[in-house]
């Protein structure tokens, strides 16, 4: 592994551990409508693994590895988000969301980003499930300063 693919993923991990850290200064209450972790898939570009944590019923810590087939290599992408929901009072499973995360794309030409995430997440009544959709636009910070985008739908078991 190269120096520079070394030096990415250190600081990856360092913004995943500060992302962490920042939310377990909330209340570390399960979300009210469901259990506080879940794991499950997710569609789109890339499609793959998610993983969430609820710290408080508005906020929740994600994690995603997936794999990228759409672009002319494909590639490895692991992402971690912080996000805050709104909750619908006309039907109280709906939030929207929002949030902050850093993305990195492992491959050849690997990248490092910040993540802007919202969508809609919807957490089943009588069943330990929660369902997504999600756009995500993307600032890469390395190499180069570009701008890219994700998208997914996904479904997750609550544990």
């Amino acid at each position: 592994m190269s120096d520079f693919l070394k030096t990415r993923l250190k600081y990856f991990f360092l913004l995943l551990f500060v992302i962490g850290i920042s939310g377990s200064f909330e209340s570390l209450n399960a979300q009210q409508k469901g259990d506080n972790f879940g794991i499950g898939v997710m569609v789109g570009e890339p499609s793959g693994l998610t993983v969430k944590k609820w710290l408080s019923d508005n906020t929740a810590f994600d994690i995603g590895a997936a794999w990228s087939l759409s672009d002319k290599t494909e590639a490895l992408h692991l992402h971690s988000d912080l996000l805050f929901h709104s909750w619908f009072e006309d039907n109280s499973n709906l939030a929207f969301y929002y949030g902050i995360g850093a993305r990195t794309i492992l491959d050849s030409d690997a990248k490092l980003g910040v993540r802007l995430p919202f969508g809609l997440n919807y957490v089943f009544k009588n069943i330990p499930f929660d369902m997504f959709v999600e756009a995500v636009p993307i600032v890469d910070l390395a190499p180069d300063t570009k701008f890219a985008g994700n998208g997914a739908v996904g479904l997750r078991y609550y544990f």
